[in-house]
């Protein structure tokens, strides 16, 4: 049988999808012979399919690196409300016991989705772990995490191309919905991807309505941010540069009668998550946040999400707009913008290199040459007495 016509069918019988995208089958037919591929779709548009159908007809299991718990617990959630075989994830949100029966039923073969984040194959056990369950296909989901030129960089990824290796490369998928011409090279280099094939899908979202307004001044701006938020129906995403700005436009929209919420890294886990299940089970009409309110936000019904000021980059600013209309139902995104914000956007991102902590790691790595992990180096650097070398 034709692969495509394989596809095709597995789709159908095991998920219920009536049709394939050309995007999702090229992906598919690349895993299906041995290659490793970087997919590059808009948000909503089905990649992870791209990994769950070749996962049956390949002869092993499939390992999933995902980013955060959210996002894991919603892929385990919607496999397991088809006809897929066994998925299930490991990470620190559940109980050690779950975590080890979990391990039980993967070293038995009883599982073919493995959810795992970046920071768990850190640990050479769970590495070892994976390497005698000989993976059929290893999918790094959020592949832009890998690119330093990405918005949403996390050193951990970086780690991946080693476990890639260790486990004798099987075919890599790599996934992601936004990721400009330099973060694909990265994503292909830092990945040790070979004979990659690289499919980008159009970005065009017709349901969003996209346009901007330019502000002479921050208290004009400030004033035409609220009126606009305040006069739509929400629930919506107000992104802003600064935790100060996401507590003061809470507190604005607040007194204009919406239920409104701040969302910033500088709040207490436990506030963040109470903010962001508020507005999960709709008990928030908007959440004025930075972008730390991100990845793992899967609410389908987002009417609108406005910027407060121009984003840091392109990539960030389509991430963002991403989260609206995912229901397929009209959206609308405005950006408020000052030629300032530019300005801003640098400071914010400007980082002053260390130099005598650059040339310890060095000397770390140099003396160790092998068996040093980044969690040992950062582990010695920040117990490291003031005024003194690392004890590495």
């Amino acid at each position: 049988m034709p692969a495509d016509d394989q596809l095709v069918r597995t789709a159908r019988e095991v998920f219920g999808w009536t049709e394939l995208l050309p995007e999702q089958l090229l992906g598919m037919r690349h895993l299906l012979d041995g290659r490793d591929a970087l997919v590059v779709m808009p948000t909503g548009a089905g990649k992870s399919a791209i990994y769950q159908v070749p996962a049956i007809l390949l002869d092993g299991p499939t390992v999933i690196v995902s980013p955060l718990i959210a996002l894991q617990r919603d892929q385990v959630g919607s496999l397991r409300s088809t006809a897929a075989p066994v998925a299930a994830a490991v990470n620190s949100g559940r109980s050690a016991e779950r975590n080890a029966e979990t391990w039980r039923r993967f070293a038995a073969g009883d599982v073919e989705y493995l959810f795992l984040s970046p920071e768990q194959l850190a640990n050479t056990e769970t590495v070892e772990r994976l390497r005698q369950a000989k993976p059929s296909l290893f999918v790094v989901d959020e592949a832009h995490c890998v690119s330093a030129w990405g918005h949403d960089f996390r050193p951990d990824y970086l780690r991946l191309r080693h476990v890639i290796e260790r486990l004798g490369h099987p075919p890599v998928l790599a996934l992601t919905a936004t990721a400009s011409g330099p973060v694909r090279a990265d994503v292909v280099e830092h990945l040790g991807l070979r004979d990659v094939a690289v499919v980008v899908a159009g970005f065009d979202r017709p349901n969003l309505h996209l346009a901007t307004r330019f502000c002479t001044d921050d208290e004009e701006r400030g004033r035409a941010v609220v009126d606009w938020v305040a006069d739509r129906t929400g629930p919506g995403l107000l992104y802003v540069p600064t935790r100060g700005d996401a507590e003061r436009y809470a507190a604005d929209l607040t007194s204009r009668g919406l239920a409104a919420g701040a969302f910033h890294a500088g709040m207490r886990a436990a506030d963040r998550k109470r903010v962001q299940d508020g507005f999960m089970r709709g008990e928030l009409d908007v959440i004025a946040a930075t972008s730390a309110f991100g990845m793992g936000i899967d609410k389908p019904d987002v009417r609108f999400v406005a910027h407060a000021a121009t984003p840091g980059s392109l990539d960030a600013y389509y991430q963002e707009v991403g989260r609206a209309g995912r229901d397929g139902e009209p959206a609308e995104v405005v950006l408020f913008h000052r030629p300032e914000d530019r300005a801003l956007q640098r400071f914010l991102t400007a980082r002053t290199l260390d130099r005598d902590c650059a040339r310890q790691v060095a000397a770390a790595v140099r003396r160790r040459r092998s068996g040093i992990t980044i969690t040992d180096l950062a582990r010695a650097g920040s117990t490291a007495p003031a005024g003194r070398s690392p004890a590495w």
